[in-house]
């Protein structure tokens, strides 16, 4: 008897965007799977999903244990060391004992315990891949599919250590998960939203972000949130970071029912994924970006204080140029204020901000350098390319623009001006200009007002 049921690939990874601890890099995980991952599977005819694909009502755990036993396939990357990617990865392990693929970005450290695992690597470039990598790793994994379709061979370190083990089996089937993979428009019907499926809602939420809808944004990962809680009826607390990262960004950039409200409520929705103790740099960073908004709301020195604490934590986390050129201006910010008022304090913070405008500076030659050095497939009209040059100018814009700043604080006022020069050459996006512009009109007065306090004293504009 024939059928024309199809085969089923489950792809076990993380989503959205993700920060390797490991490296300090922040990777588009999202990337890896639409450009890597899904196009190779669903060429070869075969199904494949996400956990975040899953359409379902009630826990999301069912469903994917279901994945986990029942796909004829699993891709696993690790990219990322995903703590749930691992686990989910073990459970596949125990219960499977073929047809599990690992991959993971070329810079993952080889975890002991899969040390006798083959785990094949891709170059990502942190928001995108290169577009002669993706071809590459396309063919590979495509390669990889026919062959362990095609012949089945023991992939599990249990099965391979323990040779009697029988795989389990279920006794009765039980409902089967719907998996969606085309878009669909935001419902109006209460019951249809808890349907959604967290990928389409992430997707939703990102692009009303690139649109600036920041208010639809907050409502499309509010939903998300509570999707993944597996609570759409209280008051949720997900295991996702992520989720809680991008609604509280939207929720402050709504700025419902007005400004310091949406900031209060922003900062305590990272309470909820621990701000205070947690190392993740984009919760911390986001947490000061809140702090140092209400500070220039007029809500008291205390978020001046917390702001630094921030900046300063991911700085020392990530040693890179954003955290540090925000942290040293901070620091100004507190030789005007009352949170130290002995002149000793006043010329410490100083001279510690223009230390790491320094090392600001070594960052953005490293950068800059590295973006220079890219070569790009200019006969290609490919959307991997594309969107690498958009985000190398974009790139290349903060570090024209962290340079111009960090030349300012020293008071190297040529070097200021050459690179102001560049910024217009560059045509530096209009955003990147805005904040630019907004952090200089802070920092030009500071630097007027207390560059004496450096020896030798701050030599500025006249």
């Amino acid at each position: 008897m024939t059928t024309d049921k199809k085969l089923q690939c489950f792809v076990v990874m993380g989503f959205g965007t993700k920060t390797d601890f490991a490296t300090g890099r922040k990777l588009d995980l999202d990337y890896s799977y639409n450009a890597l991952i899904k196009p190779v599977v669903e060429q070869k005819g075969i199904v494949c999903v996400r956990a975040d694909e899953i359409k379902h009502s009630g826990s999301i755990d069912v469903p994917m244990y279901q994945q986990l036993l029942n796909a004829d396939v699993v891709i696993a990357d690790l990219s990322t060391s995903n703590a749930n990617a691992f686990y989910e990865l073990g459970i596949r392990h125990a219960l499977r004992p073929h047809t599990t693929i690992v991959i993971s970005e070329q810079q993952m450290t080889y975890p002991f315990d899969l040390n006798h695992i083959l785990i094949s690597k891709y170059n990502h470039l942190g928001l995108n891949i290169d577009y002669y990598e993706v071809l590459r790793f396309q063919k590979y994994l495509g390669e990889t599919l026919d062959a362990v379709i095609a012949q089945v061979n023991i992939d599990s370190p249990v099965y391979t250590f323990l040779d009697n083990l029988t795989p389990p089996v279920m006794r009765a089937n039980l409902e089967s998960a719907t998996i969606i993979s085309s878009p669909q428009a935001l419902p109006d019907n209460d019951n249809e939203e808890e349907k959604q499926t967290l990928s389409l809602l992430v997707k939703q939420g990102e692009e009303a972000i690139i649109n600036k809808d920041f208010v639809l944004a907050k409502k499309f990962f509010s939903l998300a949130s509570q999707i993944a809680s597996c609570a759409p009826d209280e008051q949720f607390i997900t295991s996702d970071a992520y989720l809680i990262q991008r609604l509280s960004y939207a929720t402050y950039k709504a700025q419902q029912p007005d400004v310091v409200t949406a900031l209060k409520d922003a900062i305590a929705l990272l309470l909820q994924i621990d701000l205070q103790h947690t190392n993740d740099p984009e919760t911390v960073v986001l947490g000061g970006k809140i702090e140092k908004r209400l500070y220039f709301n007029g809500q008291g020195e205390i978020h001046l204080q917390y702001a630094i604490l921030n900046y300063q934590r991911c700085f020392f986390l990530l040693n890179n140029r954003y955290h540090g050129i925000n942290l040293s201006f901070l620091l100004n910010v507190r030789v005007a204020s009352d949170l130290y008022t002995t002149n000793e304090d006043k010329i410490a913070d100083m001279i510690w901000a223009n230390r790491i405008r320094k090392d600001v500076l070594k960052m953005c030659e490293r950068d800059m350098k590295t973006i220079q050095e890219r070569k790009y497939n200019e006969a290609a009209d490919d959307i991997f390319t594309k969107n690498q040059k958009v985000q190398d100018h974009t790139e290349m814009s903060w570090i024209l623009a962290n340079k111009a700043e960090a030349h300012y604080g020293l008071g190297e006022m040529n070097l200021y001006k050459e690179t102001i020069a560049k910024m217009d050459v560059h045509q530096t996006d209009t955003f990147v200009m805005s904040v630019f512009d907004e952090q200089m009109s802070k920092l030009q007065p500071l630097m007027k007002q207390f560059g004496h306090l450096l020896n030798p004293a701050w030599q500025g504009e006249d």
